[in-house]
């Protein structure tokens, strides 16, 4: 099924996990992409791969909460590809504290990339599809943004914004008909995961497998989530069937419930 022939995305986080997976979902059904991330080389490594499926790719080094950095990004797919069709900004961070331990720099680092950086992101994104005529941006959230979460208070609260951003850029760019959707996931499978569950564990007083099981019995069907979960769904978002679609926060989260 080639859904995205021709198609141009941008997604920005792309070098690994979610953002990876949703690069190589969309190329393998007929996209160009930019694959967009703070660690370029990674970059440059999933480029290859979606050259190897036969389409077009570059690598975009950028910090998503530099302005400057955002309108290059942007820039630059424009000028290579000529178009942007779909807007992926999934590029995300997330520690771990007790709100009565967290710092502010922990706070900042969480609410710049997470929340800001879809702000400068959508921004940016926005005139160029105005401009066009066409185009989709879709957000990453978390099902952290429809509830609460121990220890991720900072990352809760930063997600909830990009649900709550999502939804009113909806509305703003709904007169030009351009969807802007987001997705929620639950507990992926990811090098982010790997680093949260020896947070989650060290805080706990438990082993890194125990917070991993522990996980596995929260989720109704039984297993982690994996990233190509979510690029599925991320894929079904960008395509015509969710044309009619638009200010959503779709759950990807095995059955785990959220408010």
């Amino acid at each position: 099924m080639m859904r995205f022939k021709d198609k141009v995305a941008l997604v920005t986080g792309g070098a690994t996990g979610i953002g990876r997976a949703i690069c190589l979902k969309l190329a393998g059904e007929g996209a160009n992409v930019a694959v967009a991330d703070l660690d370029l080389e990674r970059a440059k490594q999933v480029a290859e791969e979606i050259k190897k499926l036969g389409r077009q790719a570059i690598a975009i080094h950028v910090d998503v909460t530099k302005k400057d950095q955002v309108q290059k990004m942007v820039d630059t797919v424009v000028e290579k590809f000529g178009k942007i069709d779909y807007c992926y900004n999934n590029a995300g961070v997330s520690t771990m504290n007790p709100v009565v331990d967290m710092t502010e720099e922990e706070w900042d680092f969480n609410m710049d990339v997470n929340a800001k950086g879809i702000f400068l992101c959508c921004q940016a994104e926005a005139k160029v599809l105005i401009k066009q005529g066409f185009g989709k941006i879709i957000n990453t959230a978390s099902m952290g943004g429809k509830h609460g979460i121990p220890f991720l208070a900072h990352y809760c609260a930063s997600k909830y914004a990009v649900i709550g951003f999502t939804k009113s850029l909806a509305l703003e760019l709904a007169k030009y008909k351009i969807n802007v959707n987001c997705f929620c996931p639950g507990l992926v499978k990811t090098e982010m995961q790997d680093r949260e569950v020896v947070w989650e564990a060290k805080l706990r007083g438990m082993t890194p497998e125990e917070v991993r099981d522990e996980y596995i019995r929260m989720t109704p069907l039984g297993r982690l989530e994996t990233p190509e979960d979510v690029a599925n769904i991320a894929a079904f978002l960008a395509s015509e069937e969710a044309d009619f679609m638009t200010g959503q926060a779709i759950n990807i989260t095995g059955g785990i419930e959220t408010n």
